[in-house]
């Protein structure tokens, strides 16, 4: 069972990879659509959180086609990645842009999205293989940053890569302050629901990415929200089943120098006003100058909890049988 935490902690030289690696010649474009599903549609929304409010926008569609209505009036390249290269949903997005002649720009190892690429002469990053593809976020992400940054979106993610990765190395390191914090909520999870919540373009992001490690590596039920959304809604869900969820779930918060200054008091006022029926387990603070160190530094934190939860409960954190079952049948039907 400690396969996956080797892979956890080979993140570091998975963004020193995407430090080296040499940009594609992309035409520049304001307009980016990335598609992807699990663990690589994740680096699309990391790539879109980096991106903010640049001079472009970077929109992320996880699923099959049709391509939303408006990339016929902007024309945006689309960012197809897939681990694997074989993701049904991906391949279908690809198609329905190839049909629109779309540019597109691929991220894979391998399968039938490379053969795609090879075909048409798309533009593509191959990433090495043999990992699980949610463990190759590295790669993963450091590849649509490189993209972006090509495609003029994004300024040279050099730096914050590297700064990155020697933060992606020290925290993964037994004894370390993040592991310690995640090895107290993975005990404080033991027998929980994980709820995370985020409260900004970096943080939710990483809240999300919990949420999937979560379930994946402990194979635990979790969920993710955000602020202040959360506040008009999911904030009165506490009220009626007290007794239940006070036993049954934990809610983690994760924070960033980059939310929005009235998160701050919306998670002091929301923590106080639901603590009586939900446990408020710790809150996160990112660590890193650049946006993406920060980023990497909530994502390795996550990573830990996963794993290490995956440890209490006693399961293989590596194997995803239900999901390769799924794969099966749908190949049936």
């Amino acid at each position: 069972m400690s396969d996956m935490l080797e892979q956890i902690r080979t993140l570091g030289d998975q963004l020193r990879w995407a430090r080296d690696l040499e940009s594609p010649e992309l035409t520049p474009n304001p307009e980016v659509l990335v598609g992807g599903m699990g663990g690589s549609g994740i680096a699309g929304d990391y790539g879109a959180a980096l991106a903010g409010p640049t001079q472009g926008r970077v929109s992320v569609q996880k699923g099959y086609g049709p391509l939303p209505g408006w990339v016929r009036r902007s024309r945006p390249t689309v960012i197809a990645a897939s681990y694997s290269g074989n993701t049904e949903e991906t391949l279908d997005l690809v198609g329905a842009a190839a049909e629109e002649d779309l540019p597109i720009v691929t991220i894979t190892t391998g399968g039938r999205l490379a053969e795609l690429t090879s075909e048409n002469g798309w533009p593509g990053i191959t990433v090495p293989s043999g990992m699980q593809p949610r463990a190759a976020v590295g790669y993963m992400a450091g590849a649509v940053a490189r993209s972006l940054t090509a495609l003029g979106i994004l300024p040279d993610q050099g730096a914050p890569l590297a700064e990155a990765a020697d933060l992606a190395d020290s925290a993964a390191t037994e004894g370390s302050e993040t592991w310690d914090m995640a090895h107290r909520l993975a005990v404080d999870l033991v027998g929980k629901v994980a709820i995370v919540y985020g409260g900004g373009a970096i943080s939710s992001t990483a809240a999300q990415r919990w949420k999937t490690q979560i379930n994946e590596n402990a194979k635990m039920p979790a969920w993710w929200s955000a602020f202040p959304e959360l506040d008009h809604n999911e904030i009165v869900g506490w009220e009626t089943l007290p007794e239940t969820t006070r036993d049954l779930l934990g809610v983690i918060a994760l924070v960033d120098e980059g939310d929005h200054p009235r998160v701050a008091s919306r998670l002091s006022h929301t923590s106080a006003l639901t603590e009586s029926a939900v446990p408020w387990l710790a809150e996160v603070r990112a660590k890193g100058d650049s946006e993406l160190a920060r980023l990497i530094s909530l994502t390795v934190c996550g990573d830990l909890v996963s794993y290490l939860l995956a440890i209490e409960a006693g399961v293989d954190p590596v194997p995803v049988e239900t999901i390769e079952k799924l794969k099966e049948l749908l190949a049936k039907d």
